[in-house]
This record gives C-alpha cells, sequence and structure tokens, in this order.
C-alpha cells in the first residue's frame, strides 16, 4: 500500500456502509424539557416520549432489580444447606467425643526446680 492508495481507500469506507449517516440524526432517548416547545402537539409529544422512556426505564430497573433477588435467594438456599451440613457434623463431631473415653494425662507430680535441687 501506497501513499497514494490510503486517501482513495479513506473515501470509499463511508460508501461502504450503507445508512451511516442516518445513525447521527437519531435522538437520544430520555428526558426532554417540554415547557420550550410553543405547539400544544409538539408539547404532548415530547411528554409521551417522556412518559415511554420513563416506562422503559422502569421496566427495566424492576427486571434487574428481580433478577437480583431471585441470585440473593439461590444463594441464601445454598447457604441455608451449608450451615445444616455444618451444624449436622458439628453434632456428629460431639457426639463422636462424647462417646470416646478420655484418657488421664499423667503428669509427674515433682516440679522441674524440685528435681534439679535433688
Amino acid at each position: 500500500m501506497n501513499n497514494r492508495s490510503l486517501p482513495l481507500m479513506l473515501m470509499m469506507v463511508p460508501l461502504c456502509m450503507p445508512g451511516s449517516g442516518a445513525a447521527l440524526a437519531q435522538d437520544v432517548p430520555g428526558i426532554e424539557i417540554c415547557t420550550v416547545e410553543k405547539k400544544m402537539e409538539r408539547r404532548t409529544s415530547c411528554l409521551q416520549s417522556n412518559i415511554n422512556f420513563l416506562q422503559t426505564s422502569l421496566t427495566r430497573q424492576v427486571t434487574d432489580s428481580s433478577r437480583k433477588i431471585e441470585a440473593a435467594n439461590r444463594q441464601i438456599q445454598v447457604l441455608e444447606s451449608t450451615v445444616a451440613d455444618l451444624r449436622k457434623a458439628v453434632a456428629e463431631l460431639q457426639a463422636a467425643s462424647r462417646k470416646q473415653p478420655q484418657s488421664p494425662v499423667k503428669e509427674d507430680k515433682k516440679t522441674p526446680a524440685k528435681q534439679e535441687a535433688k
């Protein structure tokens, strides 16, 4: 590729992307200030656009919140079963330790200081 073909390629890139110019003119959805509109039809349309945006946002938030709550509930169930398993294991260990006779540890009644004195 030489320096002469680069400008030609750069000019052809927009031609290869159909509809790319239309994307630049689209409105970004969001809350608009409708009091600026003088005509009642345009103001009503603006308000309806705001309502649609808010309903879409609210629906998305409800869906996201529901998913998070369901995930948290699943995690709580897993943790509850883990706690139940751990309690069972602790109870088994405590029962096993009660069944084993405790062997007394024999200690020398003489203290090290008295042994050195002899």
